[in-house]
């Protein structure tokens, strides 16, 4: 319960700030920044060494992976029939096919399944949701930024983008079973946990509700894809099509309905793709989505 009166505490916090004077106007690019160079490596280096890698780890990855392509196709293929702009295409893409597994997903997940279930909730976020925006998320953004296609340009943006490096380093050590010493993990757990406060408060300091917005009618579509069309496309894969049962498969399933991804806001938003668009899809989605989390919690348990 904390966790999602800390989300919505810095969300209004990060809101207020605009109109402190003494705060910068560009302020929230700073945050951004340190979210990606500091927090989000953290992040990795603490986590990712604890993966245990085993047969189970199909469900809940895929929920990350083939969510995200599943918004690729939805948003390139219709964006391009309806003569969108690149970056309003990148930026449904990205906001819509990641979804905020950790902030808000850890918190729910454990308030509905208990510590069981957050050891789900882990692999659907560090190699599933973290390692998609670290890859096929910067793709995504360089690809739709500036039109740039070269192949070296976007690969040396991935391999220099420092969440990635922070993955890297921490896959080698999951493969050979090895983890930091302790002090080290600690160290990393607390710069990790910055993630939350500085995103949100980031987030919350470029909202901006103007009602004539060009943006809404997007704004309904992106929210409608990753709210409904993405965990009904779960639902249906995991429990009709696959006959899923259990707890890891329920979990992934509430995982893929969560509002869009902070993080990926903010890379979003770093590379152009409609930065209003981009923070309007986390400050809208993120209540609603206790609304539409509730459905399908519902459905599962009934199913």
């Amino acid at each position: 319960m904390d966790s999602i009166i800390l989300l919505f505490l810095c969300l209004l916090l990060g809101y207020g700030l605009q109109y402190v004077s003494a705060f910068p106007r560009n302020a929230h690019l700073t945050l951004n920044q340190f979210v990606i160079y500091v927090s989000l490596p953290a992040l990795a280096l603490y986590y990712i060494p604890k993966v245990q890698i085993n047969s189970e780890l199909f469900y809940p990855l895929g929920i990350a992976w083939l969510g995200f392509l599943f918004s690729f196709l939805f948003f390139y293929v219709l964006g391009s029939r309806l003569g969108w702009s690149r970056k309003l295409i990148g930026c449904l893409i990205i906001t819509a096919g990641l979804g905020n597994t950790s902030f808000i997903g850890f918190p729910v997940v454990q308030a509905l399944f208990g510590e069981e279930g957050l050891k789900t909730a882990i692999i659907v976020d560090q190699p599933g949701s973290f390692v998609v925006m670290s890859t096929l998320g910067i793709f995504t953004a360089s690809f739709f930024s500036k039109g740039q296609t070269e192949t070296k340009a976007i690969a040396k943006k991935i391999l220099l983008f420092p969440p990635f490096i922070g993955f890297f380093i921490s896959c080698l050590l999951c493969i050979f079973k090895l983890d930091f010493p302790a002090d080290f993990q600690s160290v990393f757990q607390k710069l990790g946990s910055t993630v939350t406060p500085i995103a949100l408060l980031s987030v919350g300091f470029q909202i901006r509700y103007d009602k004539n917005s060009q943006h809404w009618k997007f704004l309904r579509l992106g929210l409608f894809f990753k709210l409904i069309l993405t965990p009904a496309f779960f639902f249906f894969l995991y429990k009709i099509v696959g006959n899923g049962q259990g707890l890891t498969v329920d979990v992934s399933i509430i995982e893929s309905a969560m509002a869009p991804m902070i993080t990926g806001t903010i890379l979003s938003a770093s590379y152009g793709l409609k930065p209003k668009l981009s923070n309007m899809m986390v400050s809208v989605g993120i209540p609603l989505s206790f609304c539409t989390l509730a459905f399908w919690y519902y459905l599962i348990k009934i199913f």
